[in-house]
């Protein structure tokens, strides 16, 4: 009996010293002061003009590879809150911002309308997308792949498809890529 009430009395002891020790270490490390929290000051502030950019990334090709690679843009976020798809379909139509990545999509090319339906975004691109366009396979799924990497690294969108003037069944004129059911990423 003298051996369990001296376990017991040691139990509570080290428990007491346990939650002491815990108390004084969140008292250190959290530095609670006379008062409250200690409010955490950051090395250096973020000027407002940064909080109101954002980056996206852009597809083009590669001079030096030949594949597609990335062109990260920095904006400002209030270009994204209409139309996010538009604008940055707009941005991939202006070409690339140096000469290390070429311009993909023919010049000519302009966007007539952008909306994504569910997780797709839906785009309709001028005759001038396929026009003359005889590329063969791997060139033609480059161009589609510009668009769709660009337009899927939002969250919420899944592939892309392309109408060529409201026509759904388009596609590239020697008819290897067809345009009748979206594009994932990944083609």
């Amino acid at each position: 009996m003298k051996n369990r009430r001296m376990i017991m009395y040691v139990a509570i002891i080290a428990l007491i010293l346990v939650v002491f020790g815990v108390g004084y270490l969140v008292y250190v490390n959290v530095g609670w002061r006379a008062g409250g929290l200690q409010e955490y000051t950051p090395e250096a502030e973020i000027p407002d003009e940064e909080l109101l950019r954002t980056v996206i990334n852009l597809y083009f090709l590669d001079v030096a590879t030949g594949e597609l690679g990335q062109d990260a843009r920095i904006i400002e976020s209030s270009e994204l809150v209409h139309n996010p798809y538009q604008r940055i379909i707009e941005l991939l139509l202006m070409g690339p911002s140096d000469e290390t990545r070429a311009r993909i999509i023919p010049e000519e090319t302009s966007l007539l309308g952008v909306e994504l339906k569910g997780n797709i975004v839906h785009l309709d691109l001028s005759e001038d997308f396929v026009r003359d366009q005889n590329l063969g396979e791997e060139q033609e799924k480059k161009i589609v792949r510009s668009i769709v990497n660009t337009l899927t690294e939002l969250i919420e969108v899944d592939g892309v498809k392309i109408n060529i003037e409201g026509n759904e069944a388009a596609g590239f004129p020697d008819g290897i890529v067809s345009f009748e059911n979206p594009f994932m990423r990944g083609i």
